[in-house]
């Protein structure tokens, strides 16, 4: 008999599990050995806003069966090689970039320790990668014709994730996936613990092996019905809203389609910029200890410039932390109802991808294997969280902002967690490496540190794998952050200047005649319209891209 599998909730973390469980247990629907079945409320409101994702997400779409082109064109989605962090150190416009891709010397890789002997003149990450220099000038990560300039440019996407819920919802459902509209009134728990069915509002009892909570901050199962405790990481991430906002083009087009996400530091947060195909998405994620909505309006209106007066806002709270188990005796939660950490890193969606990964991974064929599957997959996710509250807590902690109360309080010490503040005081000793990444037990951890919950039965210290960022994401934000010490001030310092590969430059020669724009690629490829240069730009957007080699 086929296990049954019940999604609670769509929009993005529902249909995202429906599309790839379907497309991994089932090969797409060709060989059904699962039934699936995803319910969601015709009542609740969707929240849409745009979504930056990290290039794992092209595993997800392949398993799925997605083609590319199809996909971003049904979900407006545009290229996404970096985030570029503007006035992160200091409020003076500076910044620096995250791509994707980087050259990589071998045998041995000593781009980090040469760059820090170096006079530092150059930022770090233009001296391993041609992506920073890419991103400036505005050009896709794809030539028109057929590639030949070697390796390829890592990329991942920006997208309405409104339109790619349902582009994924048209597209498992004409593969086998059920479908229905329904507004779930009861969860029906037996004794044991487990859920038996959910009534919806007909009064019909949908009964299933395997129930899949996408409720959002709701998670009106694992939450509300089974009761699973909430661990909250404010101490360390203090952003509790977003004021978000939307800006379509045929009323203000810059002039181009940036490929990359922009996160730029405000008093009391940072603003994300997401570019897709017809708009631009804007959010300002910002801590409501630190400024009221009247002050928080009218920064995320001053960023955008004097034609934001009249464009709509929502305000969308949250709160930041996770479920001491996101599996729980038969039921899982993907996506918010699990947890949430801000999307300063584009991990949204990238924790609904990687949970409906792990379960595939190890998914309860009988329920003799639940017990060993769900205490597996809990370490994972629980792990995973923990890297990514440790890496987006970097951000904060190593600014240098004093110029506000927010910016003050975020590099307090008791704001930093236990966990980076080793890493930390390693780095000041070794620059970071692969190997640092084996068991997280450094030199200053007297004890095991973030331990695992204590409601569940693994009372290890947490690990951070390396599983989403390595030592080189942690290079590229730590020297983008000055951690190692400022640059040098006088030309006439010993030190030399930092070497940039030939093999970055000569990629660069050959960018500014392979890649179009990033605009021209999605007008000619995907079918994206072309709009009328408005004659503003917002902060930031003009730019002198000339380098000094």
């Amino acid at each position: 008999m086929k296990r049954r599998i019940l999604i609670v909730g769509g929009g993005s973390a529902g249909w995202m599990s429906a599309a790839y469980l379907n497309g991994a247990l089932n090969q797409r629907g060709e060989k059904p050995t699962v039934d699936i079945t995803l319910v969601e409320s015709p009542d609740v409101p969707r929240i849409s806003v745009g979504e930056a994702t990290v290039p794992s997400i092209q595993h997800v779409l392949s398993v799925i069966g997605v083609d590319e082109v199809e996909f971003m064109k049904a979900a407006d989605a545009s290229y996404k090689q970096s985030i570029r962090y503007q006035n992160w150190l200091h409020n003076d416009q500076s910044f620096y970039h995250h791509p994707f891709s980087r050259y990589r010397v071998q045998p041995i890789d000593r781009s980090g320790p040469d760059w820090l002997q170096s006079d530092r003149s150059i930022p770090f990450m233009e001296t391993v990668s041609a992506q920073p220099v890419i991103c400036d000038l505005a050009r896709a990560p794809r030539m028109l014709g057929r590639w030949d300039m070697g390796a390829p440019l890592s990329y991942a996407f920006h997208m309405n994730a409104q339109k790619f819920a349902d582009y994924l919802r048209d597209f498992s459902t004409a593969r086998g996936v059920n479908h229905q509209f329904a507004n779930v009134t009861d969860v029906n728990v037996a004794e044991s613990g487990s859920i038996t069915s959910v009534t919806i509002d007909s009064g019909e009892r949908l009964e299933a092996d395997l129930f899949i909570d996408c409720t959002g901050f709701r998670a009106k199962l694992i939450g509300e019905a089974l009761d699973v405790p909430y661990e909250d990481y404010s101490q360390w991430l203090m952003c509790d809203q977003a004021l978000v906002a939307r800006i379509p083009y045929e009323d203000y087009y810059p002039g181009l389609v940036r490929p990359y996400t922009t996160a730029t530091a405000l008093s009391s947060g940072w603003i994300w910029d997401i570019p897709q195909q017809d708009q631009r998405s804007i959010g300002y994620v910002h801590s409501s200890a630190f400024i009221d909505p009247e002050s928080a309006e009218r920064e995320l209106r001053a960023y955008e410039g004097a034609h934001a007066s009249d464009i709509d806002t929502r305000l969308i709270k949250f709160r930041v932390g996770q479920r001491s188990k996101a599996w729980h005796t038969n039921c899982i939660a993907i996506g918010l109802s699990g947890g949430f950490i801000e999307p300063l890193e584009s991990t949204g969606l990238y924790l609904c991808d990687l949970a409906a990964v792990m379960l595939a991974e190890h998914f309860p064929y009988s329920d003799n294997m639940m017990e060993a599957m769900a205490f597996r997959f809990n370490r994972l996710i629980y792990n995973r969280y923990l890297e990514i509250l440790d890496f987006i807590n970097m951000h904060y902690c190593l600014s240098r902002r004093t110029d506000s109360a927010f910016w003050r309080e975020v590099q307090k010490p008791e704001r930093i967690t236990d966990r980076l503040k080793a890493k930390f005081e390693y780095w000041k000793i070794k620059p970071p490496s692969a190997s640092d990444f084996e068991d997280q037990f450094l030199p200053t951890f007297s004890s095991p540190v973030q331990t695992a919950p204590a409601t569940g039965t693994d009372s290890r210290s947490a690990v951070d794998t390396a599983g989403l960022w390595n030592h080189e994401s942690y290079e590229a934000i730590m020297y983008g952050m000055h951690f190692c010490g400022a640059p040098l001030e006088s030309p006439e310092a010993s030190a030399p200047k930092p070497v940039v590969r030939s093999q970055i430059i000569e990629r660069l020669k050959q960018a500014q005649t392979k890649l179009p724009p990033h605009e021209l690629y999605l007008n000619r490829v995907l079918g994206m319209p072309e709009f009328r240069y408005s004659g503003y730009q917002p902060p930031g957007w003009a730019m002198d891209v000339a380098k000094p080699y």
